[in-house]
């Protein structure tokens, strides 16, 4: 078996007999609304998708901001390119902001109606004067135009912002609907490579609207509970590819009991 994917998981899932609240990250809340049947499969019948190739550049970038704003954070100061942009904010300092950010525990709220723990680790969060907080996402990426949040695809980084903005508020903090993405972009014009990476960085503004996010919860314990594998979105891969592979496998089985049947009539008739 492979070392990257296991086939036959059997921790992290749901019981629907079970008292005790089950945890679900927001990553997981966003597998539902992209394929019911493959967050079903995932969390309830312990078979996950494969996993996607590790981002290491993204993640390292990732890094390197959270300890460049750290610093800023650390002295209680605005990080030159809120200056550039007009933001009057600062890094958030408070005693949890390193578990918030960190994988697997993250912002945590028990939400009694689903009897689940919600989960989602946040890159920043920055402050204004008034205790107004405001969630900030990294992003990173190369290409020749422009960065901004018009593709179709970035709906998930949008969602991923609200959820966030949720969460916190439903810890008790006063959170402003305007989260920020500070999303960098790698520099294709440079005239060599020279062991460095350049990126141009720019904060994109989006304002959100939290308003899916506990019905969407209501609906992922729905479909946990139901006994039945829910239909697959027609726009997933992995649904498609599973389809097509079976499709092709039973056409090539049929193929093949039919060809033995020829030979062994064959056979009879020579007898």
């Amino acid at each position: 078996m492979s070392k990257y994917y296991n086939s036959s998981r059997t921790k992290n899932i749901f019981d629907p007999l079970a008292e005790e609240p089950f945890k679900l990250s927001r990553s997981k809340i966003d597998l539902f609304i992209e394929c019911p049947r493959c967050f079903y499969l995932d969390r309830r019948l312990g078979v996950s998708r494969p996993p996607s190739f590790p981002f290491n550049l993204n993640s390292a970038v990732d890094l390197l901001l959270k300890k460049e704003f750290d610093i800023h954070r650390a002295a209680n100061e605005a990080h030159p390119l809120m200056k550039a942009y007009g933001l009057d904010l600062v890094p958030l300092s408070h005693e949890k902001i390193d578990e918030w950010r960190e994988n697997f525990k993250g912002v945590q709220f028990f939400y009694e109606p689903a009897n689940m723990i919600l989960t989602g680790a946040v890159d920043d969060i920055w402050v204004d004067k008034k205790g107004t907080l405001y969630v900030v996402d990294y992003k990173s990426t190369s290409k020749e135009t422009e960065v901004d949040l018009n593709a179709a695809w970035q709906i998930g980084y949008k969602r991923q912002m609200e959820f966030y903005q949720w969460l916190l508020r439903k810890n008790g903090f006063d959170v402003s609907d305007t989260g920020y993405f500070v999303y960098c972009n790698g520099r294709r014009d440079v005239k060599a490579f020279d062991a460095k990476l350049e990126f141009d960085v720019k904060i994109i503004p989006y304002k959100g609207s939290d308003k899916w996010v506990e019905i969407t919860i209501m609906n992922a314990r729905d479909c946990l509970l139901s006994d039945s594998i829910p239909p697959a979105n027609k726009d997933c891969d992995y649904c498609n590819y599973r389809e097509a592979a079976k499709e092709k496998e039973s056409l090539k089985i049929s193929k093949t009991k039919k060809s033995s049947s020829e030979k062994i009539k064959i056979q009879e008739a020579l007898i």
